[in-house]
């Protein structure tokens, strides 16, 4: 009896080491509110979104701590809708774009029509539905550095958050100006990478940091880079949290793809918290070309075959040459932006701007201004408007934190946006 007691004793010793040095920590978001909008089209006036400020999410994390300076983490994050539940979301607008389109209008019309539904697809975000979408690592912590393993966000991303007044949420976010005619489709941001190993360092100290992460074959944002690398250096102190990115994306043959440098931040001085951000975008090879051009000898070229070869063949080069053309990026954007403390509160406003090099000068500028009242640490209430001004084809508009804007009704038609929400973080 006493051997047992002993036993049990030893057995309770052990657990209560274990569970001091190690936890697992669940955590979530929830972020609701009416997004009410002019985008022109028959796009429906009000909507009620999930994440409009920021994603709403379920996570868990986790640390152990091994001795000696040694530290293995993890991290699961998944997205959560909570206007439907699901974990994937299509644009916010139900507004077509037809810019990836552009010079195909001598495909029969049948054939355009399906062109049109494939490059307009229903789920813009989280296609493939995976259970741990916004984050899925785990890593080791040891003196020199952190070594992270798994899909991850972007070295050159955090530094592009870093410098967005709204926080990469919300209709203000810079996000909205980033990017080609085919909204989300052509993106000049890889948010997060498959398949990456990542180094990270920081001197709390000094306040200087850095990161360099690899992508292996099916990497990058959507999965299907060839290779991806990146890196940041940022510096975090003394009120400012600043530094400058660069990511680098391949096809699936290891073309050059989507890259982008990035450089701003913040800086914070009493009530003031003042942002400015700078990127350089340019996608002569984006991923989806060779997945679009696919489906086309699929779906599409059994169908042309009565036509003959050469017709078939024709055809087939029209939408080809068409589609890289659209799919091309080349822009500058920059963001300029601050926050005002006043009570329980903060004033937010931004003025950010894409100046589009390719031929369709496709520019966009957007104005936001909003407040955000927090009713404890954990839960606020925001409101936001955001005005986008597009040019030529540009059919942009503001989108939300769990997804983009989606097209205005017509291009060069302008967008209006006004967003009522309630975030909690628990």
């Amino acid at each position: 009896m006493k051997m047992k007691t002993v036993t049990a004793l030893i057995a309770a010793c052990c657990a209560s080491t274990a569970f001091a040095q190690s936890s697992v920590t669940m955590y979530g978001l929830a972020d609701a509110g009416f997004n009410i909008s002019s985008l022109g089209g028959n796009d429906p006036k009000v909507k009620i979104a999930s994440g409009i400020a920021e994603g709403s999410r379920l996570g868990f994390k986790g640390v152990e701590d091994i001795g000696g300076g040694y530290k293995a983490i993890f991290t699961l994050e998944a997205r959560v809708e909570l206007d439907t539940g699901n974990n994937s979301v299509g644009n916010l607008s139900t507004n077509t774009g037809y810019g990836l389109t552009r010079g195909m209008e001598a495909l029969p019309a049948a054939v355009l029509n399906g062109v049109r539904t494939a490059l307009n697809p229903a789920v813009v975000v989280n296609s493939n539905r995976a259970l741990f979408d916004r984050t899925s690592m785990v890593g080791l912590i040891t003196p020199v550095g952190a070594i992270l393993m798994g899909r991850q966000y972007t070295p050159a991303y955090e530094v592009f958050a870093a410098a967005d007044t709204f926080e990469v949420g919300t209709a203000g976010s810079w996000g909205w100006v980033n990017g080609g005619i085919g909204g989300l489709l052509t993106t000049g941001s890889a948010i997060r990478s498959d398949k990456s190993i990542q180094y990270r360092i920081a001197d709390p100290k000094s306040g200087f940091g850095a990161a360099v992460m690899y992508g292996l074959d099916k990497s990058g944002y959507i999965g299907l880079d060839k290779r991806f690398w990146s890196f940041n250096v940022t510096y975090k102190a003394n009120g400012w949290d600043v530094g400058i990115g660069h990511n680098y994306g391949t096809d699936q043959v290891g073309n050059r793809g989507l890259v982008t440098t990035t450089l701003g931040g913040s800086y914070k001085t009493g009530d003031w918290k003042l942002f400015a951000g700078y990127q350089r975008m340019k996608n002569e090879n984006s991923v989806l070309i060779p997945v679009f051009i696919g489906q086309w000898d699929a779906t599409i070229a059994p169908s042309l075959a009565p036509l003959g070869a050469a017709t078939a063949g024709a055809l087939r080069n029209v939408f080809v040459t068409n589609l890289k053309k659209n799919f091309y990026l080349d822009s500058d954007s920059y963001s300029l932006g601050f926050h005002y403390h006043i009570g329980a509160g903060r004033i937010m406003a931004s003025y950010s701007h894409q100046n589009d090099k390719s031929s369709y000068d496709a520019d966009t500028t957007l104005y936001a201004v909003g407040y955000d009242h927090f009713l404890s640490k954990r839960t606020d209430l925001y409101a936001v408007f955001g005005y986008q001004k597009n040019r030529n084809l540009g059919q942009y508009a503001p989108g939300i934190a769990a997804t983009a804007g989606g097209f205005t009704g017509a291009p060069g038609e302008s967008a209006k946006v006004l967003q009522l929400g309630m975030r909690h973080k628990f």
